[in-house]
């Protein structure tokens, strides 16, 4: 610096009466300092230009306040600012420039929003936001006319205070603009206004813009492809990409390329994706560029086409830590775990050192795999580098607190949760929260939310269905009304929990208010509409569940799976092939849980025929292997129907050692058709693969007692009151009004058993004498 200082000094004293080129030196001074963003050493030139009586000179003041403003030291900029004598329009936008392009405006976003509605009421509060919008006015008001480097840096400013104030803001700049006919006729100034309703959402306004423009360069183009990107219309933006590309012009950038990418995933349009791959291939300045390199590996990892992914990555010639990073998290998220690891590797023998998104992307990898002890690798890794430290954002220390949770070691989780006391955010502790719950630690969780200044939706959610998962559903219920109370709009995930609650107490009421709001908030999740429909169908509303698919618009492989299921639960076979046969007709594949739920519908049906046919098809119509639940269902399916022996032929031919289950069945028709014999070759068997199973001991005694082979009964209570075995009492229940009623086989506690008794005492009279009359 006081080389510089030295160096810059010399010059001016060697030009002496050259004020012209001592102006160009200290000009030329400050723009460096600007460039390396120096505040102090700018301000030792500005000490100097005071010395020497430079301050009058317009262009030495434009210079320094030029390098106040990069430098973002604004009180400075503001005092040299007030001291010129004499401004420009550039003076007037170099000063609005270092306001609107703050790094800081971005996140303070909300703040300075806040500022500037209560400088609105009359209050006085200096934001940069404001401060830029007090800037413009002045100018307005002043003799200075803005120019189009004015409109261009004020129009941010307004897109960054939100939609509504933005709005207004915007629409009287865009008045003014229209008053100046030549302002309106820069291309860079319609495009910073298209820009702006782009990003207050307001794309009709930016199209009608856009189509109006007598010209357009690419950066108006690249702003629409990017604005129609971010207000969710993807095929809009795919369509002026096409334009783009049928004009006359040289060519596209790698900000369009950038741009267009993401809307190719979104879509999930891989062959559009590869056309504009092929299109970079032929541009070798496009092809160099690393960004251009990073978003294509992106687009083929979120269209699940790794090989790609990979291949773009080792084809890029100057890789970036960005470069690094997405490839790594393209096989993260995928589970490739020999891949990852090696490209760890790679990483490493390059001397690429990693930085913070690095090591969040090892961590959520590590804990995808639940390993704990490269969890721990991790962590100590991120201290020793210090990528993890103290004053860094919790982001790291977050993941770190997920990943120790869900590896099980609740111990570490919370060491690491009381580490993040000074830097701890709602995010911070819905991981803690989620951690106790996947546990059962329903006390430990309840403690942090109670203690949360701050939640949001996904809290509550943790919460609630957190206690549908552990079968509290009053505790669930209770949560979901105090959510309600402060004002919370429940989302389609909170709905999901509250359908298991519904399911869990057996409520067709709850199961109805859940599907009111549905239809209130226009869910379309095609996940929540199965989930209903199974939820009714588990309730014994099969009419109801029928009734859902039937209005379903969109039928998806889950929708019939459910449908399927619910009728199989119902024993309604030939409604769950019909339902099956549906699914085939529309083109959809089935896979292993939908054909399953059909054959369990057969077997409870006793339709064979159609069972053996839809099992038949698994391998030679589908291309599958047979699961080994399929195989039981088979069994099952021709022993519940008389066919002991052909079922034990089946289970003996199975290219799979039969389990537990499959025995089990086999014996249990053993015991319904009287068959002995077979019966105890089959306990034989059973026992042998299971031996902790009290109702097989149970199905075995009875099939003996069915024989009259009375010592063998005798022999199986002995076994059983041996290993102390003993068989869970039945239990229903059945919802009238707004309360539940549980009844328990051998129970007489219930307040109103005189009445029940008393009732089914009256139906068993009017049955039996029923009967008689049809025999008379």
């Amino acid at each position: 610096m006081e080389a510089l200082l030295s160096s810059v000094c010399q010059k001016s004293h060697f030009l002496g009466s050259s004020w012209k080129s001592s102006y160009q030196v200290f000009a030329e001074a400050l723009k460096w300092c600007a460039a390396i963003s120096d505040a102090s050493l700018g301000k030792s030139l500005h000490s100097h230009v005071v010395k020497q009586g430079h301050t009058s000179c317009l262009f030495v003041s434009k210079a320094l306040l030029n390098m106040y403003a990069k430098c973002r030291a604004f009180d400075d900029c503001h005092k040299v600012f007030d001291e010129m004598p004499d401004r420009d329009a550039v003076a007037w936008n170099i000063l609005l420039s270092g306001f609107s392009s703050s790094r800081d405006h971005d996140s303070e976003v909300t703040r300075l929003f806040n500022a500037f509605r209560a400088a609105i009421a009359g209050l006085s509060e200096n934001k940069l936001m404001e401060d830029a919008l007090d800037v413009f006015r002045e100018m307005i008001e002043s003799s200075v006319f803005p120019n189009y480097a004015t409109i261009v840096n004020i129009l941010p400013v307004c897109s960054a205070l939100g939609a509504s104030i933005g709005y207004l803001l915007g629409k009287e700049i865009h008045g003014y603009v229209l008053r100046r006919a030549e302002l309106g006729g820069e291309v860079s100034v319609v495009n910073a206004l298209v820009s702006l309703y782009l990003r207050i959402g307001l794309l009709r306004e930016a199209e009608c813009l856009f189509n109006r423009m007598e010209y357009r360069d690419l950066v108006s183009w690249n702003s629409m492809i990017a604005g129609c990107a971010l207000n969710g219309e993807w095929w809009k933006a795919l369509g002026i990409f096409r334009d783009l590309i049928c004009t006359e012009m040289t060519g596209v950038d790698s900000v369009t390329v950038i741009s267009v990418l993401p809307v190719c995933s979104q879509l999930g349009d891989l062959l559009k994706g590869k056309e504009i791959h092929c299109y970079v291939l032929r541009r070798p300045a496009l092809l160099e560029d690393t960004s251009i390199g990073n978003a294509l590996i992106n687009f083929y990892a979120k269209c699940y086409f790794i090989e790609a992914a990979f291949g773009t990555f080792s084809s890029i010639p100057r890789k970036d830590l960005i470069s690094w990073n997405t490839m790594l998290d393209a096989f993260g998220v995928n589970l490739f775990e020999s891949e990852f690891v090696e490209l760890l590797h790679w990483m490493f023998s390059d001397k690429v050192k990693p930085d913070a998104v690095t090591i969040l992307t090892v961590v959520q990898f590590c804990a995808a795999l639940l390993r704990l002890r490269n969890v721990k690798e991790t962590h100590g890794f991120s201290l020793k580098s210090g990528v993890l430290h103290s004053r860094s954002e919790p982001t790291l220390g977050n993941a770190l607190l997920d990943a120790y949770a869900k590896c099980g070691n609740m111990n570490y989780a919370e060491k690491m949760f009381e580490s993040l006391s000074g830097k701890r955010n709602v995010v911070t502790c819905n991981s803690i929260i989620s951690g106790y719950l996947t546990h059962g630690s329903h006390v430990e969780a309840n403690m942090i939310f109670e203690r949360m200044s701050e939640r949001d939706l996904t809290t509550w959610n943790l919460m609630v269905r957190g206690y549908a998962q552990n079968e509290h559903p009053i505790e669930a219920i209770d949560l979901f009304h105090e959510l309600h109370y402060h004002g919370i709009r429940p989302d389609s995930v909170t709905i999901m929990s509250l359908l298991s609650v519904s399911t869990q107490m057996a409520s067709v009421r709850l199961l109805r208010q859940c599907h009111g709001y549905i239809i209130r908030a226009c869910f379309e999740d095609a996940h929540l509409i199965a989930a209903l429909l199974d939820s009714y169908s588990k309730c014994g509303s099969i009419n109801c569940s029928y009734k859902l698919y039937c209005s379903s618009l969109q039928k998806d492989l889950v929708l019939f799976t459910a449908m399927v299921g619910g009728f199989a639960t119902h024993g309604m076979g030939k409604e769950a092939i019909s339902i099956f046969d549906d699914m085939l007709e529309h083109g959809v594949k089935p896979d292993h849980v939908v054909i399953t739920a059909v054959l369990s519908a057969c077997r409870h049906a006793g339709l064979i025929n159609e069972g053996v046919k839809v099992f038949n098809s698994i391998n030679r119509v589908h291309r599958m292997a047979p699961s080994m639940e399929q195989y039981a269902c088979v069994v099952d399916l021709l022993a519940r129907g008389g066919r002991i022996e052909e079922a034990f032929s089946f289970l003996n031919q199975m290219p799979v050692e039969a389990n537990g289950n499959i025995w089990g069945s086999l014996l249990g028709a053993c015991k319904t058709h009287h068959d002995v014999d077979t019966g105890h070759v089959v306990a034989d068997q059973l026992l042998k693969v299971e031996n902790s199973d009290i109702g097989n001991y149970v199905v075995l005694s009875n099939l003996y007692a069915a024989d009259a082979r009375w010592d063998d009964v005798l022999e199986m209570r002995r076994m059983m009151k041996t290993r102390d075995m003993k068989k869970p009492a039945g239990c229903s229940w059945i919802e009238v009004g707004k309360r539940k009623d549980v009844f328990v086989a051998g129970d007489f506690s219930h307040p109103e058993r005189s009445r029940i008794y008393g009732v089914l005492s009256q139906l068993n009279k009017q049955i039996k004498d029923l009967f008689e009359t049809h025999l008379v």
